[in-house]
């Protein structure tokens, strides 16, 4: 058959089926999840893979199970638990959507796209995935593993644009089912396909429920039409603010300038030094340039990650 449009009713079909028997068993997709468990799942979710994300996610459950629990702690709380997760700005976003919607939506998560779009750091994606998952409203929901199938399946592309395109959600809104229902699993089951099936850099073709459709696979799966471009870490701003954080995470209280810009001799310090001895240990095993460091610290500080006073560095009260 040729692939297009017109199959989309069976694409619906055993794209849906398929997910029905494969899906990973996650606990922000169980019946007895809340709308705040889901919406922490995505922030968390954003550029960080599953296997990262369930640990810190379950514990973050546990501690905050709602958004008045997260918003009554201090910000620099929320740092901390985020742990490595990456990204960390994400925490702050976090712990601010849950203040918001402690004080305009009663403690609970809103249930419409446009009122999760007037939280903090809720933007389109987030916005739609939280209504349709929490709340089973029939939304466009288009990631990156959704845009990776849509795009091999119907537009025979090996990946999908560099960055989301107003074709691509055309394209995905005329795909979503009509029925309610049905739209929810459909955005569950394609996102599903992606991540497990139809990946990146070594897709499963073979055990695809889809392949005899694919406009990809009809073509013969030709290369992409531009190389992706992977983010450098070894020596990168990134993992020296990384390597600040983690040490400001140790700590039970500010640190010193000195001791994030170093180097210190750690051997003169006691086994319970604050902040953790082994977290310094990994910050000054980068040996990284003075400069460096300094723009680490100050970009912290600009992004409100961290805080300084009399007695130096530390997440924010």
């Amino acid at each position: 058959m040729e692939p297009g449009l017109q199959t989309v009713p069976q694409l619906h079909t055993e794209i849906i089926s398929w997910f029905t028997a494969n899906a990973r068993d996650l606990p922000w997709r169980r019946r007895e999840c809340t709308p705040w468990g889901v919406f922490v799942s995505e922030i968390m979710l954003q550029q960080t893979p599953v296997v990262r994300v369930l640990p810190v996610w379950e514990q973050w459950m546990q501690r905050w199970p709602t958004p008045a629990a997260l918003a009554a702690e201090a910000s620099g709380e929320a740092v901390r638990a985020w742990g490595r997760l990456g990204y960390p700005r994400r925490a702050l976003r976090l712990h601010a959507a849950a203040a918001a919607m402690t004080e305009h939506f009663g403690g609970a998560v809103p249930d419409t796209h446009a009122e999760l779009l007037t939280l903090p750091g809720v933007g389109n994606y987030t916005a739609a995935a939280v209504a349709a998952f929490a709340f089973g409203r029939r939304e466009a929901v288009v990631d990156t593993n959704i845009r990776r199938v849509h795009a091999r399946a119907l537009t025979g592309k090996a990946l999908p644009s560099p960055a989301l395109t107003a074709a691509e959600m055309r394209l995905a809104v005329e795909l979503l089912p009509a029925d309610e229902t049905a739209s929810v699993a459909w955005n569950a089951s394609v996102m599903e396909l992606g991540a497990l099936v139809c990946t990146a850099r070594s897709p499963k073709c073979g055990v695809c429920p889809v392949r005899r459709h694919c406009a990809w696979v009809a073509a013969g799966q030709p290369a992409p039409d531009y190389v992706p471009k992977g983010q450098a870490w070894a020596g990168t701003d990134r993992q020296v603010r990384g390597a600040v954080m983690a040490v400001l995470r140790s700590a039970r209280g500010p640190v010193l300038r000195s001791l994030l810009l170093g180097p210190v001799d750690l051997t003169a310090a006691g086994a319970d030094a604050d902040p953790d001895l082994a977290a310094l240990a990994k910050l000054h095993a980068l040996q990284a340039p003075a400069a460096q460091l300094e723009r680490a610290v100050a970009g912290l500080l600009a992004d409100k990650l961290a805080e300084e006073n009399d007695g130096g560095l530390q997440l924010p009260a």
